[in-house]
């Protein structure tokens, strides 16, 4: 049995040009090699494959039997390499020009920033426009490839694919930590004073599952509103009370210790993160390559520190 590794397979792609051509005069010609070098390389593949392929003399060049079948082997072989040149080319050509992402101002500094750095870094010929905002802007008007979103998409006009989830968890501040000793569950924490997200609905009211499956409903104490997770965080880092925040925006402070996560074993709902587009049959695989690296990435943060 032929050993394959003992092939150079850049030898059938020569082979290949002979036959087509019909002389080594005229494949040196179309491949630029010279005929020397193309009957040294159709000597060495026969060696390598055990066996003639052509049948030689001065004014003809034909195939043998078996020389037939390889040929027709090669030539399939080398059509699906091209075939499969052709697909990573049309890939690289997707991978170019402008891709526009639109986000909340505080996820987009936390999440979708860092991610896009990576991909420019990976991809030079691709460029990407970020639109961090707390607007709901109209993909279509706005020229919008894709817009993650946050919570549950309301715009039916639009298609949405959920990338992931985050948990909203209840932080205060770390010098807080002896005070904290005595609380067992939500209702020890009714009236403490809270920092609130005034985006919200109910932003002072809690409903808290146990670990036994238990609710518990909470209202704390309004101290400060604020319209921006990133500016709840901060007040909190300042000692201002309890919070309410999504996993992706304190984690990295809970694991250095800068924030306390209470009652880690009372969970609130979750949250659901999504990429909205406006209608459309196809989406560029430079879209594709986003969405990818966004659920790696959430994957990867929601097995980080908790």
């Amino acid at each position: 049995m032929t050993d394959l590794g003992k092939i150079n397979l850049n030898r059938l792609a020569v082979f290949a040009s002979v036959i087509e051509a019909g002389s080594l005069s005229e494949a040196a010609r179309r491949t630029g090699l010279s005929k020397s070098v193309i009957s040294t390389h159709l000597s060495r593949l026969e060696a390598e494959v055990g066996t003639a392929l052509l049948l030689r003399n001065p004014r003809h060049l034909g195939l043998t039997a078996a020389g037939r079948q390889f040929f027709e082997t090669c030539t399939s072989v080398l059509r699906q390499v091209a075939d499969a040149v052709s697909v990573l080319d049309g890939e690289n050509v997707d991978m170019r020009g402008l891709l526009r992402v639109t986000t909340s101002a505080d996820f987009g500094a936390s999440v979708v920033t860092p991610l896009l750095v990576e991909l420019i870094g990976h991809y030079p010929d691709l460029r990407i426009d970020l639109i961090a905002t707390d607007q709901v802007l109209d993909l279509v008007d706005a020229g919008i490839d894709v817009s993650v979103r946050l919570g549950w998409p309301r715009d039916s006009s639009h298609t949405a694919t959920m990338l992931g989830s985050f948990s909203q968890w209840l932080v205060a501040p770390a010098a807080w930590a002896d005070r904290l000793q005595a609380v067992e569950k939500p209702q020890d924490l009714a009236g403490w004073p809270c920092i609130e997200l005034s985006i919200l609905d109910r932003p002072e009211a809690w409903t808290f599952t146990g670990p036994d499956g238990r609710m518990a409903r909470v209202r704390f104490e309004q101290r400060l509103s604020m319209s921006t997770t990133s500016a709840v965080r901060a007040a909190v880092l300042a000692d201002g009370g309890l919070a309410v925040l999504p996993d992706y925006q304190v984690a990295d402070d809970i694991g250095a210790g800068r924030i306390i996560r209470v009652l880690p074993a009372w969970t609130l709902p979750d949250g659901g993160i999504y990429a909205v587009f406006a209608q459309k049959r196809h989406r560029a695989r430079k879209v594709e390559l986003f969405l990818d690296a966004m659920r790696a990435k959430l994957r990867a943060k929601r097995a980080g520190p908790s």
